[in-house]
């Protein structure tokens, strides 16, 4: 048995011809959804990008106990399943969040792995970026927003730029380019072998949007001067920002056309050696981007809207290849790709986790979920019938208790401040730590965390309105969704101090 995952951050699916876009050059997309299934109702769950990786490890949710950081130690990664169970993992990656301490133990649970850097704000080389460090093909940084604005503690614009400053015409020079030529040598390694997993994971189409003249050329993007490619989240001026907006729309389309030329490698060696006939191949990513919806650019400033939260998910099974090039409609969601994988390879899942394996959707063409969640931490809680989501908000802007469950004692970047230390407490294990004792604290402010209460609770019918264009104001379907949101997040464990967070009474707990 042998399995190849390709996972792309931040891989909008609007922009994709597997999902009606017409105007974005992506052909070896197109020649994806020919040689595999394409799922038209994935979704994400727990953002944004560590936490939906401790998903994928795990099958389990995230947000709701804690927010971005290492994999637990009472955590069970399917990977290191697969690797204590004679099945060779191998990573490849220019992640960059894999080399900082909130992301320090996700690569380890691999056998191997190979890592490339220089993404975004990797902290890889001197941020000597004077006149000895020029980008050579003046795809000069642009924040978008006054980058005045960014909080200087988390302004680490002069690692970017000094990163950017190495990037040349040529396509090799890109360290997602580089990792997915990596991959291809793994195969080329590995084609005769057996019993092996290959994970394939790019850092694009994240932001900075910067490629090649070449490929910008396609959109006819000549200009070379405040280039709209490293949007700040934030709310936008519809009138004011109308034509940067449009220019961000084509830089990251042409992201996404240099990423599609080396997908198509990719399926080149699978053609070429046959690999069809007994390797799986999953191609997913962690979340999507906003580009103008909802008047907004980018991801966590604004509530889990669909462009964010509804994923594009490819999957080949060999077993399955009757189903290759068709659709499948069913409710699945990123929980479902650890059990998924552990069926693949025919081992025992002893696992308690959140998701189900898209075998069984498979082999009874039914959902995997009636009902799923979404969100990230402190922000709201979401959650999706097929029919209606619900983002249920918090019931005060001081978004208080947001309880940390957990035995990690990280952020993002670097140790937790002694405030928090000192005020840890020592608690019971429960399902979400294996029974393992934790500890908790009160995470009061954190830069990833949206206002929900600005917001308030949303509530929207996607099959009349799949652009989320119209809130509802129906108390009769808001109480319904109230009632599957409380039994749903009793279902995964989830703690006290989040009901009490987004205003669910005594009363309403009590509902079965």
């Amino acid at each position: 048995m042998r399995a190849v995952i390709l996972m792309f951050d931040t891989l909008t699916r609007k922009y994709l011809p597997n999902y009606g876009n017409d105007w974005v050059h992506a052909p070896n997309f197109k020649r994806l959804g020919e040689r595999t299934m394409t799922f038209d109702n994935f979704y994400a769950g727990s953002m944004p990008c560590m936490p939906a990786r401790r998903e994928i490890h795990t099958g389990r949710y995230n947000f709701l106990h804690r927010d971005w950081g290492q994999l637990e130690p009472f955590d069970n990664s399917v990977f290191e399943h697969l690797k204590n169970s004679d099945i060779y993992t191998h990573l490849t990656t220019d992640h960059w969040h894999y080399w900082e301490d909130g992301g320090g133990t996700y690569h380890t649970r691999y056998n191997t792995w190979e890592g490339f850097r220089g993404q975004e704000y990797d902290q890889w080389i001197p941020a000597a970026y004077g006149k000895n460090h020029e980008q050579p093909h003046k795809n000069n940084i642009n924040t978008f927003f006054d980058p005045k604005t960014r909080p200087e503690k988390y302004n680490f614009l002069k690692y970017g730029k000094s990163n950017l400053a190495h990037l040349t015409q040529d396509d090799t020079s890109y360290p997602s380019v580089q990792t997915m030529l990596s991959g291809i040598e793994f195969l080329k390694g590995h084609k005769d072998l057996d019993d092996w997993l290959l994970q394939i994971e790019c850092f694009d189409p994240h932001e900075p949007f910067v490629t090649p003249q070449k490929y910008r050329d396609i959109y006819d993007a000549k200009y070379t001067d405040n280039i709209p490619n490293w949007p700040k989240y934030s709310h936008y001026d519809e009138e004011k920002d109308a034509e940067t907006v449009k220019k961000l729309q084509i830089e990251y389309a042409a992201l996404i056309s240099m990423i599609d030329v080396y997908l198509g490698k990719i399926l080149d060696y699978f053609d070429e050696n046959d690999l069809w006939k007994d390797t799986m191949l999953i191609v997913n990513t962690d979340h999507g981007f906003l580009t103008g919806e909802h008047n907004f650019v980018g991801k966590t400033a604004a509530p889990w809207y669909d462009e964010l939260i509804h994923t594009p998910f490819f999957l080949h099974i060999p077993e399955f290849s009757n189903m290759d090039g068709k659709r499948f409609d069913k409710l699945c969601q990123t929980i479902d790709i650890a059990p998924t994988l552990l069926d693949y390879f025919k081992l025992e899942n002893n696992f308690d986790q959140d998701g189900n394996s898209i075998y069984e959707a498979l082999k009874k063409d039914q959902n995997n979920h009636k009902e799923i969640l979404f969100g990230n931490n402190g922000g709201h809680v979401n959650i999706y019938d097929g029919k209606y989501v619900f983002m249920k908000a918090s019931k005060s802007e001081a978004n208080f208790p947001n309880t940390q469950y957990t035995l990690n004692f990280n952020f993002m970047k670097g140790f937790l401040p002694s405030f928090f230390l000192n005020n840890m407490e020592y608690v019971k294990g429960t399902r979400y730590s294996n029974g393992m004792p934790m500890m908790k604290y009160n995470l009061q402010e954190f830069p990833m965390t949206p206002n929900s209460f600005k917001y308030g609770d949303l509530l929207f019918d996607l099959e009349k309105d799949p652009k989320q264009l119209n809130p509802l104001k129906d108390k009769k379907i808001e109480l319904m969704m109230i009632k599957k949101l409380i039994k749903k997040m009793k279902s995964v464990d989830t703690p006290p101090e989040v009901y009490e967070r987004i205003g669910l009474t005594e009363e309403a707990l009590k509902i079965d």
